[in-house]
């Protein structure tokens, strides 16, 4: 007897992944790999993807994943298919955040329609810090927690604001550099998740990577179910080659730039060396409505995507 059943893959390792089925209100996972197709390159099974589970008993290993429905969208770092929110995570301190990394990530998301929630950890460690980065993201109209796991601070008000928004099926990760506490505080915001944590290594301030691989945690805010996922900490190698979209889908990704594109001096100015008299873009961060830290990170960003037009 062959049966179908729909569910949403939640983890992966080895070649052996899991799928969440729910069915009349009651949840069971299955253990299935994929069919043969559905092994190789763009064709390859993410997490989060919502698949077609096929149930033959008539055969030794008769549970396979034979369909794949079509993705809101898909990322490469972290590898994850299906998300609404991006959770990134840096930590004001120990160790100190690469803010150009961070805004790499907030440009895959935006360009992906992905809302990106910036999450700032242990403000204990430094609260100066932790409130000029928080500064900066409040100026791009970015959600921004700042949080300490040890003191408590923001815990409460970032646990309402995935209550109110991770709903209805919705998914969610958080992502961020190794060592920044993500596991930390999900254990502080979640703690039936009981992930595992690491100390930092002292002598070069970063991470171990407690997280090994992606995985799809449910949580439960007022019966509704939404999806959580904690990934593997990336280190400043994996945005070496930033080629995730084009030179010409840069812009709409940074959207605090966007009402002041068009109020150049130039028409075809491209806001990436010009000075703040001709460029409106620049004269806006010159005078404080834009950080001058998402400019320089927009204009970096342009240079990696201009040189690789040119190769």
């Amino acid at each position: 007897m062959i049966t179908e059943k729909i569910g949403k893959v939640v983890k992966g390792l080895g070649g052996l992944y899991e799928v969440r089925i729910e069915e009349d209100g009651k949840v069971s996972r299955l253990a299935c790999r994929a069919k043969g197709v559905l092994k190789r390159d763009e064709a390859k099974v993410l997490i989060g993807d919502n698949v077609r589970v096929t149930i033959d008993d008539s055969t030794p290993d008769g549970v396979v994943i034979s369909h794949i429905e079509d993705r809101k969208n898909s990322l490469i770092r972290p590898p994850l298919a299906n998300l609404d929110y991006l959770f990134i995570v840096f930590a004001a301190a120990k160790p100190s955040p690469v803010i150009e990394t961070v805004d790499k990530l907030i440009a895959i998301a935006v360009h992906n329609s992905i809302v990106p929630v910036i999450v700032i950890t242990k403000s204990d460690l430094q609260s100066d810090a932790a409130d000029e980065y928080a500064g900066i993201y409040n100026l791009a109209g970015i959600p921004t927690f700042v949080t300490s796991s040890e003191a408590g601070e923001g815990i409460s008000e970032l646990s309402e604001y995935i209550r109110r928004n991770i709903t209805l099926g919705k998914t969610s990760a958080f992502a961020g550099a190794s060592g920044v506490g993500k596991s930390t505080l999900m254990n502080t915001l979640f703690p039936t998740l009981t992930l595992a944590t690491a100390e930092i290594s002292r002598k070069i301030e970063r991470g171990r990577h407690t997280t090994r691989h992606v995985e799809i945690f449910d949580i439960d805010t007022e019966s509704e179910t939404g999806f959580l996922a904690d990934t593997p900490g990336f280190s400043l190698i994996d945005f070496a080659r930033f080629d995730f979209f084009s030179l010409d889908e840069l812009l709409p990704t940074f959207p605090e730039l966007i009402p002041y594109v068009g109020k150049c001096r130039y028409a075809d100015c491209a806001h990436v060396g010009e000075g703040e008299d001709e460029c409106a873009v620049a004269r806006a961060a010159a005078e404080g409505r834009i950080a001058k830290t998402r400019l320089e990170s927009y204009r970096s960003i342009y240079r990696v995507l201009k040189n690789k037009t040119t190769y």
